[in-house]
This record gives C-alpha cells, sequence and structure tokens, in this order.
C-alpha cells in the first residue's frame, strides 16, 4: 500500500508557529508531526511513503531523508509553485501506483487502511472518502453523503445542512489524474465536486474522531492527546 503526504501548503492559521519551518516539523512532545504521522501508516501496513512538499520542503528532506531511519521508504515529490492539493498530486504522477491513499499534512487519526482498502477494491468508483458524522464538532462539517456516495462538498457549509466532514484520507486510482489540469493550483475541493457529479466519490464512514495541526486549538489538542497516552 501507498500513502500520499499533502505536506506543502503555507499553515498560515498558526501564525509565528510555522513561520520558519512547515507544519510537518512542529514540535509536539519531543518530536516532529510526521513522525506520527509515519508512526500510524506504518502500524496500518503502509511503508511506502511519497511527500508532497513545497514551503520550506527542504527542511523535512533534511530530517526524515529516504525514511529509514523511520521505517519506510520516502520519496520526494518537490512543487516550485504552490499547486493546490490536488495539484500536488499530480505534480506526483510519476510516483504513484495504480492505486494510493493520500493523507492531509496536518491530520492524525488511526485506521484500518486494508478494511478501507478492501472496500474500494470491490467497487469501481474511482476515488473514496473517508467521512466522520461531526456536526461541527471537531472541525466545520462540510459533506453529505446518501448510501454509498458522497452527495456535496462545501469547506463553507453554506447553507448549514451538512453533518459529515471530510476525515483527512482518501483513496483514488491513478486514473483520478486526468481529473486535474496540469501546472495549475488546483485544490481537491474542485475535483470533488466533478466526481460527485459524475457519481464516482464514495464515502466510507468512520466512528473515531480526527486530529489535526492546521489549526492554533487543533494543535493544543493534538499535543494534549499525546501527552495523554504516556
Amino acid at each position: 500500500m501507498q500513502a500520499v503526504v499533502l505536506a506543502g501548503g503555507l499553515a498560515t492559521r498558526l501564525g509565528d508557529i510555522s513561520k520558519n519551518r512547515p507544519k510537518s516539523l512542529i514540535d509536539i512532545d519531543g518530536k516532529p508531526f510526521l513522525y506520527y504521522q509515519l508512526d500510524f501508516m506504518k502500524k496500518a501496513g503502509i511503508t511506502d511513503v511519497v511527500l508532497c512538499i513545497g514551503h520550506l520542503g527542504n527542511q523535512i528532506e533534511d530530517v526524515f531523508g529516504d525514511g529509514r531511519k523511520w521505517g519506510v521508504n520516502i520519496q520526494y515529490s518537490v512543487e516550485k509553485t504552490l499547486l493546490g492539493t490536488a495539484g500536488a498530486i499530480k505534480n506526483a504522477g510519476h510516483l504513484l501506483e495504480d492505486t494510493f491513499f493520500t493523507v492531509y499534512g496536518d491530520s492524525y487519526f488511526q485506521l484500518n487502511f486494508k478494511d478501507i482498502l478492501q472496500y474500494f477494491q470491490s467497487r469501481n468508483n474511482i476515488a473514496l472518502m473517508t467521512v466522520l458524522r461531526n456536526h461541527d464538532s471537531y472541525d466545520r462539517s462540510n459533506t453529505a453523503i446518501e448510501g454509498e456516495l458522497v452527495t456535496g462538498y462545501d469547506k463553507r457549509n453554506t447553507l448549514g445542512t451538512m453533518v459529515y466532514v471530510d476525515y483527512g484520507l482518501n483513496l483514488f486510482r491513478k486514473g483520478f489524474l486526468e481529473y486535474i489540469p496540469a501546472d495549475k493550483n488546483t485544490g481537491l475541493e474542485s475535483v470533488f465536486t466533478q466526481l460527485i457529479e459524475e457519481r464516482q466519490l464514495l464515502a466510507y464512514e468512520v466512528k473515531d474522531r480526527f486530529y489535526e495541526i492546521g489549526s492554533v486549538k487543533g494543535l493544543h489538542e493534538f499535543t494534549e492527546y499525546i501527552r495523554s497516552k504516556k
């Protein structure tokens, strides 16, 4: 199994905390955040990792190298300009397997990747989004589902009717890259909209909360979670 970590963002919501270092290297109880991500992926059976890096990405390479020290194999896809979450995946196309997971660079969770992959392979859809019934509890709800499919995705939840949230783990077949324009800043939100229209975006509901360090509140909650496990 292969996972792509989208770690090229600017982390503007964190202010001075990430001014001179990427989110992946923010210290959480003595270890960089990416350590915790690699640890949960390795335990789930993922040892092939593609890191999509951009802003201050050389710092990540300096710390994590080829990944052997951390028990995984790391390859890097470097953005010369900001490409957005979907554009970063397109940029990494030459490194991707026929089926691959994606993880946001500020997300932490523990899931059974093999079960999700098995479910995905039993369907013919080109993409899958994990979702949590959230009711704005951990982040703003942004997703609607009906049966097996995602039927709506809106980060602003304009109508206030969505109760699910994009959990942070997606699964794609490589044909997904055809939906993404080349050399253009493109977010996953716009591509998800197209997949929803074509009824190609599967929903996989999970039950346990996720953690994120993209906000000061989320960073504090994750730090407390890690300390509580000692």
